[in-house]
């Protein structure tokens, strides 16, 4: 979602936001961190990416066998199963781990944070700093160039779709050209300037280093899977988070789509849906978005008691990913046809715009 080229972004937003009210000590609670909740879900997150890889692996040898008319497709399958975990292997574990909340030992968070980004060719020293500020000032134009609003997608391309159910290698290219660039210092854009600015030589510096790991590590690994003969891992693990992100695509669009910018209040720029467990667990429980913003320093496995607190408080949630989508697509309708058009809610204790 982040843009920012052509736009020059200001300093200390200072803005003075709306939370709905909570005991203090029940807070307080919802606050504790465990080093067993965090290891179930980050090594039940690791340990599918890396099973459906090795499944995959192992059945991409059986359809090179006489066996190809059962192993075909349950290959694709696995394929299928393989990348659908890839967009949340990047900055959506990351975000969570940046957040310093899923293990009560902070050193596990730093790790698995590193872990993810090497496995996902993500930058997470630039995002760091942009989603700090995004807390900040959630949707003010004038300073937070991580989500923009509007917020608009497409899905008439066949490109899209393309990358959405299998892979487009397009985006894969622009990624690696992404990295490489930063491993030669070359940063691009008026956001990634403002985040990691030039006064920051050291904060550059790591940045750099990190895109050099990337390239370093990722190449490595690929010349000894060629090196040993097995050339497939190249696919399930080097690339492994650059296809089928249709869920990813799914759960992570509807956070501010279609909501209103520049207004002191979550409720009114950030979107709470509920669903089942699975696309729950793919996503860290990043669905209750609202009351992430509101009290960031919550562990996302306690965000569902935190939505039970102050539920009387905020906007109704649709509950599932259907109902999410056609809440989005009727807004889609309505701002094509009147592009003023915003969202509004009947709140208690309403904030209104800056």
């Amino acid at each position: 979602m982040m843009r920012g080229a052509g736009h020059r972004f200001s300093i200390d937003p200072a803005i003075s936001w709306y939370r709905s009210p909570v005991d203090r000590d029940l807070l307080h609670g919802l606050m504790q961190r465990s080093d067993l909740k965090g290891a179930l879900q980050t090594l039940a997150h690791l340990g599918y990416f890396f099973s459906t890889a090795l499944l995959a692996y192992w059945l991409f040898g059986q359809v090179n066998s006489d066996n190809w008319y059962w192993s075909l497709p349950l290959f694709l399958s696995a394929m299928f199963l393989h990348g659908t975990m890839g967009p949340f292997m990047g900055l959506i574990a990351i975000h969570e781990l940046q957040h310093r909340t899923v293990f009560k030992t902070r050193w596990l968070n730093i790790f698995f944070e590193s872990v993810y980004a090497f496995i996902s060719w993500s930058d997470h020293i630039w995002y760091r700093q942009s989603h700090a500020i995004h807390h900040q000032a959630t949707c003010h134009a004038a300073f937070d160039g991580e989500v923009l609003l509007p917020v608009k997608f497409s899905l008439k391309r066949w490109q899209v779709w393309l990358g959405l159910l299998a892979w487009n290698p397009r985006t894969t290219w622009l990624r690696l050209k992404t990295v490489w660039q930063h491993a030669n210092g070359r940063l691009t854009g008026d956001w990634y300037q403002h985040v990691l600015p030039a006064t920051d030589p050291t904060l550059r510096r790591r940045h750099q280093n990190w895109a050099r790991i990337l390239i370093a590590g990722h190449a490595t690994l690929a010349l000894i899977f060629l090196a040993m003969g097995h050339g497939f891992l190249v696919v399930v693990f080097t690339f492994g988070t650059f296809y089928c992100s249709w869920l990813g695509f799914l759960t992570g669009v509807p956070q501010h789509y279609g909501l209103n910018p520049d207004v002191p209040d979550f409720r009114l720029n950030t979107r709470t849906y509920t669903c089942s467990w699975l696309p729950a667990f793919y996503y860290w429980n990043m669905q209750y978005h609202i009351e992430h913003h509101m009290y960031p320093a919550v562990p996302f496995y306690n965000l569902p008691a935190l939505r039970q607190a102050i539920e009387d408080d905020l906007p109704p949630a649709a509950h599932g990913l259907y109902a999410t989508w056609r809440e989005l697509l009727l807004i889609k309708a309505r701002i094509r046809s009147n592009p003023d058009f915003e969202v509004e809610f009947d709140l208690p204790n309403a904030v209104v715009k800056n």
